[in-house]
């Protein structure tokens, strides 16, 4: 995968005989090709999903799921896609979504209507991987793209907001919905803040609120395919499917923003150990 990966960036690396629209069109391509080996777990979790709606066997759907996760997640590791730090950052991210799932399906915000053997309080474990995909999502765009938080807030902002965005996915059932007042704080704290990445060896920027909304977009646009192939189901989806509510982009963007969190305060604690 290695070699495949340093054959592409070669072919789509510009050249001084490249026109300029030439050297626009490999830098979008190789954007495209880095963005896609970066989802390689979500990728494999919507393929699964496809395939277990269809596919019969002795095995239930759920743990077929989890079967294939947790394979995936040795092979990714074994063949270096991985690293020991990465599956730690991800192993966090699945326990932080079985919490998440386990709230969310006691207050029937939504349901997994199959049976399973997996299933702890109406929640499958396979369940906390589609959080865990957003966290080796993030991992490994860091990566590929050669990440850089640029103005990144003070660590105690960040980790407050984080915390603030994650609690009140859960206190929202028992207190008012503070979504409103921690977009507007998310705001203020991360309006600095921009992402460098490099393409060809040149880097780019772009604004770390745009990146967040950008990201929980085409989550939402995977959730929809989840949702259709019977992943979960929201209350309003039992009598048929219907496209995802719009507002949930937000809680996605919100989600990533948390994910982000995670990983960025990470990779600052790293460098300052070292």
């Amino acid at each position: 995968m290695k070699r495949i990966h340093q054959q592409i960036a070669i072919r789509l690396s510009g050249n001084s005989t490249d026109s300029s629209f030439i050297i626009f069109l490999k830098k979008l391509l190789l954007f495209g090709w880095l963005q896609a080996i970066s989802c390689i777990f979500p990728v494999i979790i919507f393929v699964s999903l496809a395939f277990s709606s269809v596919a019969t066997g002795y095995i239930p759907r759920y743990e077929l799921l989890l079967i294939i996760c947790i394979l995936a997640q040795v092979i990714m590791y074994k063949t270096g896609l991985e690293t020991k730090d990465e599956v730690y950052v991800i192993s966090m991210f699945h326990i932080l979504g079985l919490v998440m799932e386990l709230h969310k399906v006691h207050h029937g915000s939504w349901s997994y209507p199959d049976s399973a053997y997996s299933k702890f309080l109406g929640v499958p474990l396979y369940s906390g991987f589609m959080y865990a995909s957003v966290g080796s999502y993030i991992c490994q765009a860091w990566r590929n793209l050669q990440l850089t938080a640029l103005h990144w807030p003070k660590k105690i902002l960040a980790i407050v907001i984080g915390a603030a965005i994650y609690l009140n996915f859960i206190t929202n059932a028992y207190l008012p919905d503070l979504r409103l007042y921690i977009i507007a704080a998310l705001i203020i704290i991360f309006w600095r803040t921009k992402f460098s990445f490099t393409l060809d060896g040149k880097t780019h920027k772009i604004s770390a609120i745009l990146s967040f909304i950008l990201i929980g977009f085409f989550i939402w646009l995977a959730e929809n395919i989840a949702t259709f192939f019977g992943a979960w189901r929201y209350a309003y989806q039992h009598n048929g499917w219907q496209i995802v509510e719009w507002h949930k982009i937000t809680s996605w963007s919100l989600l990533v923003i948390v994910s982000i969190i995670i990983v960025g305060q990470l990779k600052i604690f790293k460098k300052e150990v070292l």
